[in-house]
């Protein structure tokens, strides 16, 4: 096979949680095992920084691959889904897998695969981790797919364990409360191995600190230690912030590139984490080194869809922010936008409780509808019908671009297209 015929049997035989939703979920690590096993279990071969959460795992783990890139460290880095390529789900030193490393590995383990049925998700962690381990990388960032207990990447061996913001997301699979999707997050704690937690909240905090407990482990609370402070430039699309540890001035004036409000939190999340592995021994890194780190983000890993502008005329901004959290967190900066009119081109997957997000989103705006190009897309006219009950007006369109394109062309020069409500929408326009 070439590498497209590759891509094309990766997709067409194995399930996609991404793609098809529930018929790819598997409630067990059996498959994984018997995966890694055929590999001959590559996940001993390197020390893992592994990441859950429901929101700002994907922006953390880029953040901490940077940070350790930028030390000198080869740092791989694993994070789903993919945007533009398949590639980018596969990283070293911000450097995506090469095609023919795709290719060998699903032509030499094809018909192992065929036995055991992997996931497509099991079988590209799988990948990740023999390219990890044959490239010998020092660090793999891992990001969980889904969860935390029963997602592949937990069969890793993990120095430090971070788990970011807890929201509702998946409730089908995790529980319908905060505390069972935290319980089931909790799910990568390792025995002895140290914890960070992004933020306090008040219904997953004793669930953190009873896992952290029955695991004789450490738990550290990012918030308790490291603070950003917002400087106003003037300028609406840069973001610069002082760093306090322990109410000392850390680092001053960092020119972060994450434009995001909501990244304050997951900085000072992959901070405290970058300074568990440093207390720890695990690595050694200067400040300025850090402060490259943070402000090369972009530029070493490549981290894509938060908070992107992909057009300054009209403004023109991208988010894969999805869930209840997100899209809260997307209009409060919205409000503190300056643009004339939004014209917001929104687009869901069918499996979301789409009533409580559509509630969040801005009712003074023109609204674009549409599908994106994949089974678990909601029918467009159907979120038209769902967003006029939550007072949402616009049209529907028959593709993303199509809905894209008539947003741009409707926007005057000093108006504001923003892109989301799918991670899979983003993926389409970017």
């Amino acid at each position: 096979m070439n590498y497209d015929e590759t891509i094309q049997w990766l997709f067409s035989q194995l399930p996609m949680y991404q793609r098809d939703g529930k018929a790819a979920y598997k409630a067990d690590l059996s498959n994984t095992k018997a995966l890694l096993k055929i590999l001959g279990q590559p996940q001993e071969k390197f020390k893992a920084v592994h990441v859950a959460g429901t929101n700002g795992k994907g922006s953390v783990a880029h953040i901490i691959a940077s940070v350790l890139q930028q030390a000198g460290y080869k740092t791989g880095l694993y994070t789903s889904p993919h945007l533009r390529d398949f590639r980018e789900r596969i990283r070293i030193n911000g450097e995506m897998i090469p095609r023919e490393q795709v290719t060998a590995f699903a032509e030499k383990f094809q018909s192992d695969f065929k036995k055991i049925k992997p996931s497509f998700f099991e079988m590209t962690v799988g990948m990740a981790y023999q390219y990890f381990a044959g490239e010998k990388v020092d660090f793999a960032v891992l990001e969980t797919g889904m969860g935390g207990r029963l997602d592949s990447t937990n069969i890793s061996n993990p120095v430090l364990s971070i788990i970011t913001h807890i929201d509702f997301d998946h409730t089908q699979f995790l529980g319908n409360t905060l505390e069972k999707i935290a319980s089931e997050k909790a799910g990568i704690l390792k025995k002895g191995i140290p914890v960070v937690i992004g933020r306090k909240q008040k219904e997953t905090t004793a669930v953190f600190e009873k896992a952290a407990k029955d695991k004789n482990t450490h738990l550290i609370f990012a918030e308790d230690h490291f603070e950003l402070r917002k400087i106003e430039t003037g300028h609406p699309l840069e973001k610069h912030y002082d760093v306090w540890f322990e109410n000392e001035l850390y680092l001053e004036n960092v020119n972060s590139p994450l434009l995001g409000n909501y990244q304050m939190e997951n900085i000072a999340t992959a901070l405290q984490s970058i300074n568990e592995l440093k207390q720890s021994g695990a690595i050694s890194i200067e400040k300025e080194t850090l402060r490259q780190g943070l402000e090369n983000t972009i530029a070493n890993t490549h981290l894509l869809g938060r908070w992107q502008i992909i057009n300054k005329n009209p403004l023109t901004i991208a988010d894969t922010g999805h869930n209840r959290d997100g899209l809260f967190a997307i209009r409060e900066q919205l409000s503190e936008t300056d643009y004339e009119h939004l014209h917001f081109v929104l687009g869901m997957v069918s499996d979301k409780n789409h009533e409580d997000v559509l509630a969040l989103l801005p009712q003074n705006a023109t609204y674009y509808f549409c599908k994106a190009d994949i089974p678990r897309g909601l029918n467009a006219e159907i979120l038209k019908e769902k967003a006029f009950k939550a007072g949402l007006n616009g049209n529907s369109y028959p593709s993303v671009m199509h809905a894209y394109n008539s947003a741009v062309n409707n926007a005057g020069p000093h108006d504001l297209v923003f892109v989301g409500g799918s991670t899979f929408v983003v993926a389409e326009v970017i």
